[in-house]
């Protein structure tokens, strides 16, 4: 069934469109991330220009979270306060990020840095993600003890605050310069962030695994949402058919992704996540160096981020 997307300015079909939402939001849902960089791509292969593409890709991203948050949320698997300083965060983030994406692409800078971003962004942690997961794995299965957590510099730092329902107790300081950072990179690469906020949450603040997916979507779920807006408001690329099929799709996938996802333990969660964010990175990079002609599409998936 073919459907015609305005924006887009191409038919497209309809199942296959929201085949690729229910695939994209059950992998959302189970690892708390917002499946951009694995939506824009997707879009790309099927016709949709990048610009479109990560601007209705936002929505989809919104729509996932919200669907995955939801389920969290009914689970006391979030914590609101420690959501609440990152989303503080998050929003200056994602504006400044927003403002940075037109400013470098109305200058044609854009394109090889994104490129570059994912590869080094993905491929890092990935490989840290899928190393770390595999050892709790190994350690899991010998029975050995795990190794006890310290505090590090960042817990010594002032402005702390108690965030009961994670147990933790720090300055809210990392925790806003976190929710920065996420927002901004977010914004220019067309990503949640989830896939670094995640390790983040882990391996920095120590927050744990119980609350770090559904805190994580809540933050996706607002930088999101408020992306979309500004895309829409500045660059008027927001396909709303589209996005319709995609958030449909994604609702769907995510409620089926967020039960599957309380369902396995925090080592094989970080481990199949490092690996799935590990090969996309190893599949940008072969196009970037074993493969230079490719090199077009990339750089055009960096346009839309």
């Amino acid at each position: 069934m073919q459907l015609y997307l305005p924006i887009a300015d191409l038919p497209v079909n309809v199942f296959l469109v929201l085949a690729m939402g229910a695939a994209v939001g059950f992998v959302s849902g189970m690892f708390g991330i917002g499946g951009g960089f694995l939506m824009t791509p997707l879009l790309i292969f099927i016709g949709i220009t990048p610009a479109v593409a990560v601007a209705s890709v936002a929505s989809h991203i919104a729509a996932s979270s919200f669907s995955g948050a939801l389920t969290y949320w009914r689970r006391r698997a979030i914590d609101p306060a420690l959501a609440s300083v990152l989303l503080c965060g998050g929003v200056t983030g994602t504006a400044l990020g927003v403002w940075t994406f037109t400013q470098l692409r109305a200058l044609g800078q854009l394109d090889l840095m994104i490129a570059l971003s994912y590869v080094v962004l993905l491929g890092t942690v990935g490989s840290l993600m899928f190393s770390e997961g595999l050892r709790a794995l190994m350690r899991t299965r010998r029975g050995a003890v795990p190794p006890r957590r310290t505090h590090n510099w960042i817990h010594g730092l002032p402005l702390k605050m108690r965030f009961k329902r994670s147990k933790i107790y720090l300055s809210v300081i990392p925790v806003v310069v976190i929710g920065i950072v996420i927002g901004f990179v977010g914004a220019i690469m067309g990503i949640g962030g989830g896939f670094i906020l995640v390790p983040i949450m882990i391996y920095i603040l120590r927050v744990p695994t119980s609350t770090v997916i559904g805190t994580s979507m809540v933050l996706t779920l607002v930088t999101m949402l408020f992306a979309t807006m500004l895309h829409a408001a500045t660059n008027h690329l927001v396909d709303a058919v589209l996005a319709l099929i995609l958030m449909v799709g994604g609702v769907t996938g995510a409620q089926f992704g967020a039960r599957a996802g309380q369902k396995i333990r925090g080592e094989q969660l970080r481990l199949l996540l490092g690996l799935l964010i590990l090969s996309v990175g190893v599949r940008f990079a072969v196009a970037l160096v074993i493969r230079p002609e490719d090199l077009f599409t990339i750089r055009e998936l960096g346009v839309g981020g």
